[in-house]
């Protein structure tokens, strides 16, 4: 299996961008992204994405999803992953929080208000309950942020699984 690892080369990294060269993919940050033949677009050679480019703006943007993510090449890095025409403002931000900590907050109160008896088998099950809460919430809300700005959990997965497997195989 191919290694995809990148290796900064400053020359390269701190100038101007260019479909010609090799730049690190900004979605997972483990493969390279490089130029398609015959076509005016970029893909990486690990999670697989393509991206559509934008060589007056210095932009990429992530064309296997609606409404696209936009990176702009700073002349050494990618910056800004951001949707185009979206703009998750604070009251997104005040939902997500609210989710998480309103039904926590409701099931912690409850249990303080009617306390379960002392020396019952299920005392320790409002706790369970307030912690399995906080956490389901949670994961609900790190899902759709991982959904939202197509996180490849994957890829990173599949990497550290390599990486394991050439430590393994060194020792």
């Amino acid at each position: 299996m191919a290694q995809f690892t990148f290796k900064p080369n400053h020359k390269i990294l701190a100038s101007e961008f260019n479909s010609d060269r090799v730049y690190p993919c900004p979605v997972c940050r483990l493969g390279q992204i490089e130029a398609m033949p015959l076509m005016d677009a970029m893909a990486c050679h690990f999670c697989n994405h393509i991206f559509t480019l934008n060589l007056d703006r210095q932009e990429i943007q992530l064309a296997d999803r609606q409404p696209p993510l936009i990176w702009r090449w700073n002349g050494r890095a990618w910056t800004g992953a951001h949707l185009q025409g979206i703009d998750l403002n604070w009251g997104y931000k005040l939902a997500a929080v609210a989710l998480v900590a309103f039904p926590t907050i409701l099931i912690g109160l409850a249990a303080y208000i009617f306390p379960p008896s002392p020396g019952s088998s299920l005392s320790w099950f409002p706790f369970a309950w307030a912690v399995l809460a906080l956490l389901s919430h949670l994961g609900i809300v790190l899902w759709l942020v991982i959904e939202f700005y197509q996180i490849p959990v994957g890829a990173y997965l599949r990497a550290i699984g390599q990486n394991m497997q050439r430590v393994v195989s060194k020792t």
